[in-house]
């Protein structure tokens, strides 16, 4: 791809750190004005243990024209989307650790577009991720759709013994020059095209091959003069569900009861997927209004008047065990927390030093053979705990030294400590 007339470029990388992912979406909006990117068709290579492509379920489609008013929508699992509705971002390669399976691993090629009967962005993709938030649509009831592809791609744990096996990153990008997939096409269809599924244990004798894969799918997408966004959230190097500290075992096998997601056979037709996503907003609508009016009113006649509803049967003993542990339980936390309770947990994984420095490599190795970003973007997501904060800052300088190793001088800007008054950014 030839660099689009007026596009401008950084005497230096610029490396913007927040705290929560979805604030990095003002420092993307920001180089789109200045021309660093371009406004149209920008790839994103994601780092992450969890996809964040979902879509705020009641914002309007409009609102993605209106920057401040998108960005007061935004939260940290569904900032990229909107993007992609807006026409900014047409691809993602999302690379994630082997703890975080929640996409099919493959190419996935889908659709966003406006919902006609709701004013609502919308997806065609048929996977779990998307249903069970009840974001299917069907493509013909899509309006200003799309194209948009997703590539999925795993990325094991590198040998320490490779660090000292020559050159890992040419070893990767000599295995990694197959023919290349064809791009995506133009049509807003909803099909996926998992690979074989396979998800041997982290430190095999095919983790190498894994990686070459992985490089020969990314460099099938990017051309050497294409600008993209590198984005790295740090806990792909180490994660947790914050929801497990907050409440018992039980607790959250009874949220697993009352947010469970029914799945459509893999076979299911049109309207049967049609059926399974009314059904779900059916069942969220409820549920939100169900811990809305526990908000209001937890005592026990309530409680067994909401637990007389359909598939409600576990909030009597759910409210019980909240209330013996708290006089006032959170709620609205409780609702959150069950959210993430649908075909899925929410990936837990605290890494040890040993297997984040064999990431750190990994990751090296998939990214050396790659055109230089235009951008990187990094979310420390600590405060909220995604990362394990006492893990966050030494993930966070070896990050960065691995981005200067391979890309050179960074300007790095860390935004999050602006928030709290410290000085907000350094070179290096």
């Amino acid at each position: 791809m030839k660099t689009p007339p007026g596009k401008r470029s950084y005497s230096k990388l610029p490396v913007w750190i927040v705290e929560d992912h979805h604030e990095v979406v003002q420092h993307i909006y920001r180089a789109i004005g200045s021309r660093h990117i371009p406004m149209k068709d920008v790839k994103m290579v994601h780092l992450d243990s969890h996809p964040d492509l979902l879509i705020p379920v009641s914002m309007a489609a409009h609102t993605v024209f209106d920057k401040e008013a998108l960005f007061s929508e935004l939260s940290i699992e569904n900032w990229i989307m909107p993007m992609v509705y807006a026409g900014h971002v047409s691809h993602v390669a999302w690379l994630h650790p082997y703890w975080a399976q929640q996409i099919r691993e493959g190419e996935h090629k889908m659709c966003v577009g406006r919902d006609t009967s709701t004013n609502t962005i919308r997806v065609t993709s048929t996977d779990d991720y998307f249903l069970s938030d009840a974001l299917y649509v069907p493509a013909e009831q899509l309006e200003d759709g799309k194209p948009f592809r997703l590539s999925v791609i795993r990325v094991d744990p590198a040998h320490t013994s490779e660090k000292s096996q020559g050159d890992p990153q040419q070893n990767a990008a000599k295995k990694s020059k197959p023919d290349p997939q064809p791009g995506s096409s133009g049509t807003c269809g909803g099909v996926s095209r998992p690979s074989d599924g396979s998800s041997g244990t982290p430190e095999t004798p095919s983790a190498e091959e894994a990686r070459a894969s992985a490089v020969a799918s990314l460099l099938s997408v990017l051309e050497r003069d294409d600008p993209y966004i590198l984005d790295i959230d740090l806990d792909f190097f180490s994660c947790k569900n914050p929801f497990k500290e907050m409440y018992t075992q039980e607790e959250l096998a009874m949220l697993q009861e009352l947010y469970g997601f029914e799945r459509p056979r893999e076979d299911a037709d049109e309207e049967t997927l049609c059926e399974c996503v009314e059904r779900r907003t059916r069942q969220l609508e409820d549920l939100e209004a169900t811990f809305a009016d526990l908000l209001e009113d937890d005592s026990e006649l309530t409680v067994e008047r909401l637990a007389d509803k359909p598939g409600m049967k576990s909030l009597v003993k759910l409210v019980c065990s909240l209330k013996s542990r708290n006089e006032s339980p959170d709620y609205e936390m409780t609702h959150q927390a069950g959210l993430t309770c649908d075909y899925s947990e929410l990936p837990h994984h605290v890494s040890s030093t040993a297997e984040i420095q064999q990431l750190m490599l990994a990751v090296r190795s998939v990214l050396q053979p790659l055109p230089k970003p235009t951008l990187i973007t990094v979310s420390r997501s600590s405060l909220d705990e995604y990362c394990p904060p006492d893990q966050v800052d030494s993930i966070q300088s070896s990050v960065l030294k691995v981005l200067e190793t391979l890309f050179g001088s960074l300007d790095v800007h860390k935004e999050y400590e602006e928030a709290s008054g410290e000085s907000a950014s350094q070179s290096s």
